[in-house]
């Protein structure tokens, strides 16, 4: 059975989808002005941007390499014509066994080949002529971890290459509207269940790398990536959706939490709150972000057209006000009172008749 095993990647990626991140290390572009040219001294080169199927490739490790044994793998040695010195073993936490007459030996990290040589080489300061053999019987250090959105969180044992999507599939997706308990998320619920987005954790002897996967978009898109070879110990978090809402309040026939998705858009948002009332006013709709208490306006009318739909991107955690017909001065409770008291008072206008 082969088992991969990537390089360790110190840079920092940012792309589309997904970044890798590896501490220790820093990548900051200079900006033109602040290139000072003297003489002899050359202007440093920019630092490129890795593509996402480059990054990708670079966090998965190689599909041909051979597994390596590692503590809690269950193995068997078979020595010829000695049967006394074969027999079933279980390597250790510390990755070592203890063998008949040779005493301890350590097999961490090698291969089932390297294996029959260290238990060759041990019993060969005993005995003049020696073969040995190494099979694996249980893989029981082959797992990673899950946690976050899932039914079964914890580790997740693989008898070949775990993978992203068995290893969140083993885990147990959430099913449609089971993340939704008491929030709205309109009928379709959480689509087919696939989260938007896991972030994977890995950790080598010389550093720590994050891979942050768009799950949703590469399985709509059919990436084949979207199927990632992962690494023993990797700890995969699945997005728990719920943490992703918006808040809607004003004239809106169901003022609340509504669920944001990979799709979202303020049409469909505000129609998820029920849609507007009749009150509601024409003019424009406030999107505003408590932490910062930073307001962007949205012309009603601009709903109407494609491209006003497309150039609103809303983020969680953001609130929607829909003001009533003749109120547009939304903006007077952000900037005279404190982000505590300005949600308080949008929900108190929201609740009025």
């Amino acid at each position: 059975m082969m088992f991969p095993r990537s390089q360790c990647v110190r840079a920092i990626t940012l792309v589309a989808g997904f970044a890798i991140w590896t501490p220790g290390c820093s990548h900051a572009q200079e900006s033109p002005q602040n290139i000072t040219v003297a003489t002899n001294r050359s202007i440093p080169d920019p630092t490129l941007q890795q593509s996402p199927m480059a990054a990708m490739k670079a966090f998965e490790p190689d599909a041909n390499e051979e597994y390596t044994l590692a503590g809690g793998d269950e193995i068997s040695i078979v020595v010829a014509g000695r049967t006394e010195l074969s027999g079933k073993f279980v390597v250790g936490p510390n990755g070592r066994i203890s063998l008949p007459t040779a005493g301890t030996v350590d097999l961490s990290g090698l291969t089932r080949d390297q294996a029959s040589a260290a238990v060759e080489k041990a019993y060969g300061q005993y005995y003049k002529i020696v073969s040995a053999s190494v099979s694996v019987d249980k893989y029981g250090s082959n797992h990673v971890m899950v946690l976050g959105a899932v039914e079964h969180p914890g580790l997740i044992e693989f008898d070949q290459t775990p993978t992203l999507i068995e290893a969140v599939t083993k885990a147990g997706l959430i099913q449609p509207g089971a993340a939704s308990q008491g929030r709205t998320t309109g009928a379709k619920g959480i689509t087919e269940a696939i989260p938007e987005e896991c972030v994977i954790y890995r950790t080598t002897p010389t550093n720590e790398q994050i891979l942050r996967v768009n799950l949703h978009d590469m399985l709509s898109t059919g990436s084949a990536m979207a199927d990632l070879r992962l690494r023993r110990n990797d700890k995969i978090v699945v997005q728990d959706l719920r943490e992703r809402t918006v808040t809607v309040l004003g004239e809106v026939r169901n003022p609340g939490e509504v669920l944001l998705t990979h799709n979202s858009t303020l049409p469909s948002v505000l129609a998820e709150a029920g849609g507007l009332t009749d009150a509601a006013g024409n003019a424009r709709i406030s999107i505003i972000d408590p932490q910062t208490q930073k307001q962007r306006f949205v012309r009603f009318n601009d709903l109407l057209t494609p491209s006003g739909v497309t150039e609103v991107a809303l983020q969680p955690g953001e609130v929607i006000y829909v003001p009533k017909r003749g109120i547009a001065k939304v903006g007077f409770f952000l900037t005279q009172v404190s982000p505590m008291t300005s949600l308080m008072s949008l929900a108190t206008i929201a609740a009025a008749p």
